[in-house]
């Protein structure tokens, strides 16, 4: 059951001690739920996820936020692509590889023959909404893709009541106490010349990133590339990659 964003906002004010929405009115927290969303799959690609088939343009680079299947649905980085879908296609599994690998071993693999199989795909966290494919794909190849979509705002509500808030979360619904911690935050951080307040709201932002888990690994952790152990900015110094067991 998806979590209503009235429940977060609600809670908001209970705990602001402001259920007549006075100093903090009901539109501004419904504008921090949102920055909260955002912020959210910032950190947390995961919370998130959407899966959906893409038809691939004709070559080697692919972009989610032009393809067919996929751009609609707002993508924000690719997580992971699992499999060819084209009806005229052998279905086979697709695998992740180093684009270094390939560039060393097959130099002009851009100019291969096209075809609707693709066997495998590479990915740059430095642009995290496209991908490359081997062989380059004809315009009728299909792939299933798994990515991470953002957010969609919760609409500004229609009156200055709590009650007149309506719509779902669009994150996972076991980030709401997150929400709520964000939200707190900000409302705090608002009023932070008033005593305690500006602790308080270190206090929320703290609670907020604990529950995320806010680190590098959080993020790099949800990569298509994830199983792999080099740094893609020290490929130009010779660092080589390698691959978890």
């Amino acid at each position: 059951m998806a979590l209503t964003a009235q429940s977060i906002i609600q809670r908001a004010v209970q705990v602001l001690q402001d259920t007549t929405s006075v100093r903090w009115p009901v539109d501004e927290l419904v504008r921090w739920l949102n920055d909260g969303q955002r912020e959210i799959v910032l950190y947390r690609p995961d919370s998130n996820t959407k899966s959906a088939t893409g038809t691939l343009a004709a070559g080697t680079r692919q972009d989610l936020t032009t393809m067919t299947g996929v751009s609609s649905l707002n993508p924000a980085k690719l997580l992971d692509i699992t499999r060819n879908m084209a009806s005229t296609s052998a279905k086979k599994a697709v695998r992740l590889i180093s684009r270094e690998i390939l560039d060393a071993q097959t130099p002009d693999w851009h100019n291969k023959t096209q075809s609707v199989d693709v066997i495998h795909y590479m990915f740059d966290p430095r642009d995290p909404r496209a991908f490359y494919v081997y062989p380059p794909a004809t315009s009728a190849a299909q792939l299933e893709i798994i990515f991470s979509a953002y957010p969609t705002d919760v609409a500004a509500p229609s009156g200055t009541d709590y009650t007149t808030v309506s719509g779902n979360i669009s994150v996972a619904d076991i980030f709401g106490n997150a929400l709520l911690d964000y939200i707190l935050y900000r409302a705090y951080t608002k009023d932070s010349e008033y005593a305690g307040n500006a602790n308080r709201a270190i206090a929320h932002y703290t609670a907020f990133g604990n529950s995320l888990g806010i680190e590098i690994k959080g993020t790099l952790g949800n990569a298509p590339n994830m199983n792999v152990t080099y740094n893609p900015n020290n490929l130009a110094n010779g660092q080589q990659p390698s691959t978890r067991a």
